[in-house]
């Protein structure tokens, strides 16, 4: 049997709960990877005991989650339309959208990146930047983004592409690498090769250094499958159709924006946390990475299941494709529940790995114990979005991904620092997403009863 015969069988006649898993244990494994290396960053630097050293990193950490973003836009929007392409067997158009995504990625990573290095002043006080955090922030913005914003783009963007076609473990493994390499070059360039005081200098360089490598590993996978009949790079010239290139932009759009949206979050936060004091925004710059964790879990499970719903979708399998949702929501809610308990349990020590500055641990312990309570609502809200990535539906994914976070969290953050103060802003996740989640199954449904039944 050929790879693009067994992929095919994965799609099609896999029993559903192992097709999940086939697909979706190493995207979540990569995803915990790449939540780990971004922590090592925030336990390194906190190994200096430098609270504000640790504000720097997390002021930087939602303008590197906005670049990643990018690769939602050419990797989702591609990838989901790839899987839908091969539901209809075309792969001629299949293998077009493939190289159109990657072509966009490197086209919109490279102008991101340059406009943050151009940028870069005017960025850090609109990201409330301090006189004694600036620098900080500036060094690891200037070497994660500017440096390495294209290959940490497209080796997420490839990894998307890959997975759109059944070929989980591959991307995977190249995420996971990546994050691997990044572990063991931290220590080496923050506490070996560079001098005292330039420890954030050393975790970007790692991080950069990292990137570059895994989007190697990419590279070389790809060039070796180009006789694979979707994962060939065409011609520019040979674009797609235009109703493909829409098809792209319909579910890539909303994605990169309900990511930036998301990140912009992180941003108000760090914004209205930083108005307190330097050692509450480390606080909950470091807690805002360990939520990373019951969230990334999620974020695999959605990755690993839609390209399984767009196949099954557009191939007419809707019992298969309603069978890939239902176990995959039970997954996620399964996870979320497990990461509350231990979380709850835990968060002092959780706290205690990053830093041992007993104020910022204190503070770090109350807002970790309220963020967490949110975890399962996180998750279900954006599993919805991205089951209407999988139908192609980028219209009612970018309703609900805007609604989030500028109708509902955004407002609450303001609300509820407003009359709460710093924990108002902690508790506001939970508050805002209950509201998410009612909208998201009220959606669902009028979907599910409208446009699904008229083709089932």
């Amino acid at each position: 049997m050929t790879a693009e015969e067994k992929n095919r069988d994965l799609f099609e006649n896999m029993p559903i709960a192992r097709a999940v898993r086939t697909m979706a244990v190493p995207t979540v494994l990569s995803q915990l990877i790449v939540l780990i290396y971004n922590i090592a960053d925030t336990f390194f630097i906190g190994r200096t005991d430098n609270p504000y050293m640790v504000a720097g990193a997390a002021l930087v950490l939602p303008v590197f989650n906005i670049c990643l973003s990018l690769s939602g836009l050419a990797g989702i929007g591609g990838g989901a339309l790839v899987s839908r392409l091969l539901g209809q067997r075309r792969e001629d158009e299949a293998r077009r959208v493939y190289s159109f995504s990657v072509y966009l990625c490197l086209v919109t990573s490279a102008l991101f990146a340059a406009g943050v290095g151009i940028f870069m002043d005017p960025l850090m006080t609109l990201l409330g930047a301090k006189e004694e955090t600036r620098g900080f922030a500036s060094a690891y913005a200037f070497l994660v983004i500017t440096c390495g914003g294209v290959p940490t783009v497209l080796s997420n963007t490839l990894a998307a592409l890959l997975r759109s076609v059944g070929e989980s473990k591959k991307a995977g493994f190249g995420i996971t690498m990546g994050g691997l390499i990044n572990l063991g070059l931290d220590p080496l360039f923050m506490f070996v090769l560079l001098p005292q005081g330039q420890e954030i200098v050393g975790a970007g360089i790692a991080t950069c250094l990292s990137n570059c490598i895994a989007c190697g590993y990419f590279i070389v996978i790809l060039a070796k499958m180009r006789d694979e009949p979707v994962l060939c790079l065409s011609p520019l010239k040979d674009l797609p159709e235009k109703k493909s290139i829409a098809g792209v932009f319909a579910v890539g759009l909303p994605s990169a924006i309900a990511t930036l949206l998301f990140d912009l979050d992180y941003v108000v936060i760090d914004r209205l946390m930083s108005d307190y004091s330097g050692v509450a925004l480390a606080a909950v710059g470091i807690v805002l990475k360990a939520e990373r964790l019951p969230l990334n879990v999620g974020v695999g499970i959605c990755q690993g299941m839609t390209p399984i719903v767009a196949y099954n979708y557009s191939s007419g399998d809707y019992g298969r494709m309603n069978g890939a949702k239902r176990y995959s929501m039970l997954l996620g809610l399964v996870c979320a529940a497990v990461s509350i308990a231990l979380y709850e349990l835990f968060a002092g020590q959780i706290m205690g790995i990053f830093i041992d500055d007993a104020e910022t641990i204190r503070l770090g312990t109350g807002f970790l114990r309220a963020r967490v309570l949110a975890t399962p609502l996180m998750f279900l809200s954006f599993f919805h979005v991205h089951l209407f990535n999988g139908f192609g539906e980028g219209g009612r994914a970018l309703f609900l991904g805007v609604t989030r976070w500028l109708v509902f969290n955004i407002p609450m953050l303001f609300i509820l620092n407003h009359f709460f103060g710093m924990y108002g802003i902690v508790w506001a996740q939970l508050a805002a997403d209950a509201l998410t989640v009612a909208l998201s199954f009220a959606v669902y449904k009028h979907y599910e009863k409208h446009k699904l039944a008229q083709v089932v």
